[in-house]
């Protein structure tokens, strides 16, 4: 395969790039997400996320950990809805700490205990109302349990940091 040649996987998607022998690093200023929804495909904006997320070469990635629905106290509602609101609060005060925006989230994770389609209008509400139309690419894994029993979603995210 030809040096030239980079083969990037993103959100399940190949991006083919040829390199460009003169390419510079892009300015701390200018380092932002694309997003990338081929028109050949399925549309997932409906359902809260992208096909592909391309981080700008030269920046700097930060992995959030599974944020829970617990609050501050480490307590659990026993309720999807406010564990999920909650989670995402959490990742929201995840991101703060970094200094960076919900629109720096190139992809999420999520995990959903005993998941079923009725839970996915609260998934996509909830990650609507935090990343508006800067949707970051996005995994939903169905799980039978969490790491603590009463734990009904989790969500980790990969952050670009400017």
């Amino acid at each position: 395969m030809s040096h030239a040649i980079k083969h990037l996987l993103i959100g399940g998607l190949i991006i083919m790039t040829t390199g460009i022998p003169n390419a510079t690093t892009a300015n701390e200023g200018d380092l932002k997400l694309t997003i990338v929804n081929p028109k050949n495909l399925y549309d997932p904006t409906r359902n809260g996320y992208s096909t592909a997320v391309i981080v700008p070469r030269g920046a700097r990635l930060a992995y959030i950990s599974g944020q829970g629905g617990q609050d501050s106290m480490g307590a659990l509602s026993a309720d999807f809805a406010v564990q999920v609101k909650q989670a995402y609060a959490n990742l929201r005060s995840a991101l703060d700490g970094l200094g960076a925006r919900p629109d720096q989230v190139a992809k999420l994770t999520v995990f959903v205990v005993d998941h079923d389609m009725s839970k996915l209008e609260v998934l996509t509400r909830n990650v609507k109302d935090v990343f508006g139309d800067a949707l970051p690419a996005q995994t939903l894994v169905p799980v039978p349990k969490l790491a603590i029993d009463p734990m009904l979603f989790e969500v980790e995210a990969i952050v670009m940091l400017e």
